[in-house]
């Protein structure tokens, strides 16, 4: 049973279902992150992102949707806008890696779905969410 630890990573899909990735829990310079293993790349992310999307969903009430843009302007309105936005919780990017702090709207659902916390739809673009 996968844990969310280094030694037992989730094991995750794109919600296009095209690409596997793993995800787990770690610390950094005294802080709580999510490690985003997808191929040879390596992300991170705020660990406090899980709690902070799925209460943001709650509120929103209905589906959204995710984009997941890299090195340009987040779609307004998607989670992956949300995840950078300097209203959110934490005042800004929620990835903390430089240059490659995006794509929010990519990893982050398949982690909530897995937990329980959201329903992600898996189509082949266009995708959304809405919390459980």
């Amino acid at each position: 049973m996968e844990k969310g630890t280094k030694e037992s990573p989730w094991k995750l899909k794109t919600p296009p279902l095209s690409s596997d990735y793993e995800l787990y829990k770690d610390e950094k310079d005294g802080k709580e992150v999510l490690v985003c293993v997808v191929g040879k790349t390596t992300l991170l992310y705020d660990y406090r992102c899980i709690k902070d999307l799925h209460t943001m969903l709650k509120k929103h009430g209905d589906w959204m949707e995710l984009g997941s843009a890299e090195q340009k302007p987040a779609k307004e309105g998607t989670v992956e806008a949300w995840g950078r936005s300097p209203k959110n919780p934490a005042g800004g990017w929620y990835g903390l890696k430089k240059g490659l702090r995006g794509r929010f709207g990519m990893y982050i659902p398949p982690l909530l779905e897995k937990l329980g916390l959201a329903e992600v739809a898996h189509n082949a673009k266009n995708n959304r969410m809405k919390a459980k």
